[in-house]
């Protein structure tokens, strides 16, 4: 079985691992895999390396980028043409950008041929996962208008499955947004590799040696790409009450990641008067080093579809706090409790988005109640196991093609 499978970037983030491990898993055998990638823009952080580790070269198409471009119309020719020379028997599209060129590109290959005058049209089967999406908190109202249009009409024209990663997207774009027809999804949950998230005290010790950080410092860390869409701004709004409180006189907020708003960020700590508590670390490739040493993991996005920070949190047995959007809502369960304004739940503390002083408070909470931190955080691993392995994963994905087949 041919697989031709499309993202639009390589860089930092789930997505990027998401495509590698699959395609990893589907070269050999039973399937066979292209990769195909678009680059990555000036600002971001390439995850080329990743691939590289694990064997897999892309087919880089360099005209295919993030934002909406002229230079489109090339990746869809390009595509177009790959898919002549592989004759794919699936096509699966990931990220926005990537389900766009590839469900146009194979509604081409499919219909573009003197068998569809006589009622056979190519053999090819289109799927199509969100990571995320883009139909709030990205853009402009107009804007996201015509995304919701062409992502309506690319469901019902160019796509056979529309694959959701919770339930709560799933409700989102096919309930809230109306893009697709119900029978059409299936909800398939991430997976990552849980064998690295073993700690034996060594890795801890490691990150903690880094930063200078005594034994019963308080390391309160964010992970992941430094965008608009993760509003880190809330997170030193927020930093700045919780190190007003007794409470934090022994603790520290550090930023793990990069991106193009490294700068702005620094600077806004140094506005906020917390640039000494705050530490900017930049990318690191050993997420397992990084989340050991950590005593809570914090994320305060605008939109996410599961957030890979958080499932790697939960597998190191670290206790989690969000903000309440998207799918955060399904990985931090059911709400056991409420008190001013934030949500104790099964596997994580909860916050309206953009509520600072909320976000502050639930730190506060959990800086105080050492027995909470270990149950939330003993019950985020025990779910993620459970849930998210990357073995489901590639199980889950080669059932589909099969019945797709």
């Amino acid at each position: 079985m041919k697989i031709l499978r499309i993202i639009a970037r390589l860089n930092v983030g789930g997505p990027a691992r998401h495509v590698v491990w699959l395609t990893d898993a589907m070269r050999e055998g039973e399937f066979e895999t292209t990769l195909i990638a678009g680059k990555v823009p000036e600002g971001e952080e390439d995850m080329s390396y990743f691939a590289a580790r694990h064997n897999v070269e892309p087919l880089y198409i360099k005209e295919m980028s993030r934002e909406l471009s002229p230079k489109d119309a090339i990746s869809l020719v390009k595509v177009y043409r790959t898919m002549l020379r592989e004759r794919p028997d699936i096509v699966h599209t990931h990220t926005a950008k990537a389900g766009f060129v590839g469900r146009a590109a194979a509604f081409m290959y499919k219909w573009l041929t003197p068998g569809t005058l006589i009622g056979r049209p190519r053999k090819v089967r289109v799927v199509h996962t969100f990571h995320g999406h883009v139909f709030h908190s990205y853009y402009g109202k107009g804007k996201t208008r015509a995304f919701i249009l062409i992502e309506r009409a690319l469901a019902r024209f160019a796509t056979d499955r529309i694959i959701t990663i919770t339930q709560q997207q799933f409700d989102e774009i096919n309930g809230d947004v109306g893009v697709g027809r119900k029978g059409q999804f299936e909800v398939v949950p991430l997976g990552i590799d849980l064998s690295a998230f073993a700690d034996n005290g060594t890795k801890r010790r490691a990150f903690r040696g880094e930063l200078g950080a005594a034994d019963d410092e308080l390391l309160i860390g964010f992970v992941g790409r430094l965008t608009e869409i993760k509003n880190i701004p809330l997170l030193l709004e927020a930093a700045k009450i919780y190190f007003g409180a007794v409470e934090a006189e022994n603790a520290r907020v550090v930023i793990v990641g990069d991106g193009h708003l490294r700068k702005d960020l620094v600077a806004e700590a140094s506005e906020l008067g917390v640039s000494d508590r705050i530490e900017f670390v930049g990318n690191r490739e050993d997420a397992d080093v990084v989340y050991a040493g950590l005593d809570i993991v914090a994320l305060t996005s605008l939109n996410e579809g599961t957030p890979l920070s958080l499932i790697e949190a939960m597998a190191a047995g670290r206790p989690v706090i969000s903000t309440a959007v998207g799918g955060v809502i399904d990985l931090l369960g059911e709400v056991r409790s409420e008190r001013e304004g934030i949500s104790v739940c099964e596997r994580g503390i909860s916050v309206r988005s953009g509520d600072a002083a909320g976000f502050a408070k639930g730190l506060i909470y959990l800086a105080k109640d050492e027995k909470l931190r270990l149950s939330l955080a003993e019950n985020g691993r025990e779910f993620v196991h459970e849930i998210y392995s990357k073995e489901r994963l590639i199980e889950d994905i080669r059932s589909l093609y099969r019945r797709l087949v």
